[in-house]
């Protein structure tokens, strides 16, 4: 079973990102959202823990939500940038989505 997570707090105010990660399971795919974008910022721990996982699991983020942040060129390579509609395929493409508050 494909699971889409979804992070919409940022790593730094709420351990809903540490507890995704230890979550996410091979095949399982990770979109950051609101301020959940800031896990993919170039040079923190979190985004050392998404490499960390990244040969195993899908990373993406919201592109509005990177750029209503000023986070375009602080975004960690490899993480996969989809606008709303991107966001509506990966929902359907998963068997179920969990949200992490």
């Amino acid at each position: 079973m494909s699971l889409l997570h979804t992070i919409n707090k940022s790593p730094f105010e709420r351990n809903s990102f540490d507890s995704c990660v230890a979550h996410a399971k091979k095949g399982s795919s990770i979109l950051l959202i609101e301020d959940g974008v800031y896990a993919a910022t170039q040079g923190t721990a979190a985004a050392r823990k998404l490499e960390g996982i990244m040969k195993d699991v899908k990373v993406y983020a919201l592109q509005p939500d990177v750029n209503t942040r000023g986070m375009q060129s602080k975004m960690l390579d490899g993480v996969n940038l989809v606008d709303y509609g991107g966001f509506v395929d990966l929902v359907t493409q998963h068997n179920a989505v969990q949200a992490w508050l």
